[in-house]
């Protein structure tokens, strides 16, 4: 519901239409539009019966990352607007078929990376952009927490889920509330983990920031589970090596202990560059020049507006005028932001160098790490890729 609130924040828009296999959820989910727009949408179980639904624009994709490809593929072919959550895909093959049938299609998409609409980031964007850091030699991103998987007991779904329809086209795993509802994130068959799910925000942003076109060349990535073994199924400490174009990324996390030594530290980006070194994160900007530990700028800099808002009105507005300049993150470079920590979770699966060809768009020289671009799906589904 963030996204549709978001959405009717910004104006102009009705739902007539909401689908989900749960039940309850899709109960709840109509009547709170209701409650907002005034007006009750249909609701579906299945999205290819909510697709055949004539009177439509534009679709929402806020499904677990494993049914983004089909619905998205299947909104395409329909000529349909579409605004879908990040990851753009679950690997990096259902995301280049997604490119092609938004290439053929035409039509408008916008991906969920809406820290491109951040105050505090674009502020980073145009301070590095005017060199007063002067050249960015590292960047550092890193989102601590303590985690709480949930109830990891193998038990039978609620009445209201259809658990068959909700795994998809990825494994049906015995259903536990650990890796259900939300809690699916840190489930590598469903979201594929902390840096896929939430550290993506930080790859995107930074990439936005240095103005990186594409995948990074290289990646490396160590970790383990130390703390949360039996508890969810990704790493729990991990560091990631991207070799970008423009400064190498470094990225890390702990989903246990007490994160940074200053707890402010937590979750943002430090941009190290000769003159400076600036940390980012949602609302606070910060300056320390070279050789000097002590802040010469510490601000708190809020997105005036939301960067939620902002991000769905330029997807409503582009949407209206049929105008993809209006764009602010398109598919194309989507797929660049989610495939960068999509080849970190292969180059921790396999303890592998994964390199990474920008024009062919595979790996190259690695068969192993090379087999993980796609999955392969359950039967009854047929991959895109």
């Amino acid at each position: 519901m963030v996204i549709s609130k978001a959405a009717l924040n910004a104006g102009g828009v009705e739902f007539v239409a909401v689908c989900d296999v749960d039940s309850e959820h899709l109960r709840e989910s109509a009547e709170e539009l209701e409650n907002l727009q005034g007006s009750k949408p249909g609701t579906y179980k299945h999205y290819q019966d909510l697709l055949d639904l004539k009177g439509m624009d534009a679709v929402f994709i806020a499904t677990p990352p494993q049914w983004h490809a089909l619905q998205f593929i299947a909104a395409c072919e329909k000529g349909l607007d579409i605004f879908c959550e990040k990851p753009l895909a679950y690997d990096p093959l259902e995301g280049l078929a997604m490119i092609r049938a938004a290439e053929k299609a035409g039509n408008i998409v916008q991906v969920g990376f809406q820290r491109r609409q951040s105050s505090a980031f674009n502020h980073v964007k145009n301070y590095i952009a005017e060199g007063r850091a002067g050249k960015i030699n590292q960047i550092v991103a890193q989102i601590h927490y303590r985690a709480n998987p949930g109830d990891t007991t193998i038990q039978d779904p609620p009445a209201s889920l259809d658990w068959n329809e909700w795994c998809g086209p990825a494994p049906k795993l015995d259903y536990r509330p650990s890796i259900g509802h939300f809690n699916w994130r840190l489930e590598k068959q469903y979201g594929n983990g902390h840096l896929v799910d939430w550290g993506i925000h930080h790859i995107d942003i930074i990439r936005h920031i240095m103005g990186e076109s594409g995948v990074p060349s290289e990646v490396t990535a160590t970790g383990g589970l130390y703390v949360l073994k039996d508890q969810i199924t990704t790493p729990d400490t991990l560091t990631a090596n991207m070799a970008f174009n423009k400064a190498p990324v470094v990225w890390q996390h702990r989903m246990w202990g007490t994160g940074s030594i200053k707890p402010e530290f937590n979750n943002g980006i430090f941009f190290h560059g000769e003159l400076s070194t600036i940390f980012v994160s949602d609302t606070r900007f910060m300056v320390m020049n070279a050789g000097d530990e002590t802040p010469v700028t510490d601000m708190t800099i809020r997105t005036e507006g939301g960067m939620q808002e902002l991000h769905m009105a330029d997807f409503i507005n582009a949407a209206r005028s049929k105008d993809p300049a209006m764009i602010s993150c398109t598919v194309q470079d989507s797929f660049a932001s989610t495939t960068a920590v999509q080849l970190a979770m292969i180059a921790y699966e396999t303890g592998s160098v994964v390199r990474w060809n920008d024009n062919l768009r595979t790996i190259i020289d690695n068969p192993k790490a090379a087999s993980l671009l796609k999955r392969e799906y359950r039967a009854g589904w047929q991959h895109p890729g």
